[in-house]
């Protein structure tokens, strides 16, 4: 049995086989240290995350299991979910008629609501699953947009925070504080200091915490300092098509002190470019670009989306958030949902821990907007990465590759596959055209051999 069931108080046991704790990588001297996340056993742990953010509020157990194993099976390692979900959360109980909160009063969960969330972490660690739990939806402490109502104060968010964290400190969890809101004021900082500093003394600093901020944010703009915030999250968004994510990792990427980085909410797939359908809608090939796009700028991780899965859409049962246009069990096999696994196998191909983004790789300009080109390369030169949204030459500085000797490829980021070019001499420049020259993505792969 993966759910053991309850202990008095209201902490659960602890699941079989629980995943390895998480931590920040912090090796002194290492050139990239604080960049990346690892396990208890120092292993690279690469973030790829979905965002399920009505999973506990809208899916049976039945349904959790199918949309967990497929998020297992396409290669995810992280699922992002919330608590006190966003779609009238305090209101609309689950599937099961239970409410999270008594008289909505962090201070007073709900054991029945709480033991559904429970299964669910459970049955998602067994598939080798951690989840992104975030305590609330910002709506909560922030309303300035949705549902609320504001129920959070500093005093009651500590007592919720601890709640929750003595309850999944054994579980495989990555805390993420936050949901879509900024921190405007004093009195938004000291509730999210107070869940904080709730969860640390509930789970006794088990796992790591970031924060997700609402559209074109980052948790650095307000949080960087706060010695909670393990790593930093942002959220490139909607808005627009070619969102410069890279340009937003690259500042938080610079900051000190040195902190982890990634896109938590970049376009998702489904999803009307610009909140308007009239504009079109975002497609795999916008999801891709933004995930290589983010990775070759410093990101430790990065997270997928799509549209009608985030609200656990099902027509003529739910209203549909901004045009929701087909089901979350159809979108299961949205394509680039399965296209996030090749970006993951790739990042792992090497020694992930010593990636450093260098556009100084690039002796051709790397152009702006839909075609703009990204580069990274490990910090001893043993293998480069060349992202190509667009087919076009592009010129390289052999000289960034350390072994006298460089086996190029071209990765296909639809498909994994390798496409191997041949060797060159790690000195001048090299150009290298992509094998096709219609709309296709591509990422040029220099190997030192």
């Amino acid at each position: 049995m993966f759910l053991q069931g309850l202990e008095r108080r209201g902490r659960t046991v602890s699941p079989v086989n629980p995943l390895p704790k998480l931590r920040v990588f912090d090796e002194v001297g290492h050139p990239c240290r604080r960049r990346y996340l690892v396990n208890e056993r120092s292993e690279p742990f690469f973030y790829l995350g979905d965002t399920a953010w009505e999973l506990f509020h809208r899916l049976t157990r039945e349904e959790a299991e199918m949309y967990l194993r497929d998020r297992a099976a396409k290669g995810f390692t992280v699922i992002q979910a919330v608590a006190l979900a966003e779609l009238d959360g305090l209101n609309t109980p689950n599937p099961y008629g239970d409410m999270p909160l008594h008289k909505n009063d962090p201070a007073q969960p709900n054991e029945a609501y709480f033991k559904h969330v429970d299964w669910i972490i459970d049955r998602a660690n067994v598939l080798g699953l951690y989840v992104g739990l975030l305590p609330t939806w910002g709506d909560k402490i922030n309303k300035k947009w949705g549902v609320g109502p504001e129920i959070f104060t500093p005093e009651n968010a500590r007592v919720y925070g601890e709640f929750l964290g003595r309850r999944y400190r054994d579980r495989g969890i990555i805390w993420i504080l936050g949901g879509d809101r900024p921190v405007e004021n004093d009195v938004h900082l000291a509730i999210w200091r107070a869940m904080a500093a709730g969860i640390r003394a509930g789970d006794g600093g088990a796992h790591c915490i970031t924060y997700h901020p609402m559209g074109g944010q980052s948790s650095s703009e307000r949080l960087h300092a706060e010695d909670w915030l393990d790593f930093n999250m942002l959220q490139s968004g909607h808005s627009q098509r070619y969102a410069a994510n890279y340009a937003m990792l690259e500042r938080d990427y610079q900051r000190t002190p040195t902190k982890p980085c990634m896109d938590g909410e970049p376009c998702y797939e489904d999803h009307p470019v610009g909140f308007d359908p009239k504009n079109g809608w975002f497609d795999e090939r916008d999801v891709r670009r933004a995930a290589y796009w983010a990775l070759l700028a410093g990101a430790h991780g990065h997270t997928y989306g799509s549209h009608n899965i985030w609200q656990m859409y099902v027509p003529d049962k739910h209203a549909p958030v901004t045009a929701a246009r087909r089901s979350w069990q159809e979108s299961l096999n949205l394509p680039g949902a399965g296209q996030m696994q090749y970006a993951k196998s790739l990042m792992l191909r090497h020694n992930m821990l010593l990636r450093v983004p260098d556009q100084n790789l690039l002796a051709s300009d790397a152009g702006e907007g839909a075609s703009h080109t990204r580069a990274a390369r490990a910090a001893d030169g043993s293998y480069a990465y060349i992202y190509l949204p667009v087919p076009k030459p592009v010129r390289i500085r052999m000289e960034k590759l350390s072994k006298r000797t460089v086996q190029a490829s071209w990765y296909d980021p639809r498909t994994g596959q390798l496409h191997p070019i041949g060797e060159f001499r790690n000195t001048g420049e090299a150009e290298f055209c992509p094998p096709t020259q219609d709309e296709r993505d591509w990422l040029l792969l220099l190997e030192a051999v």
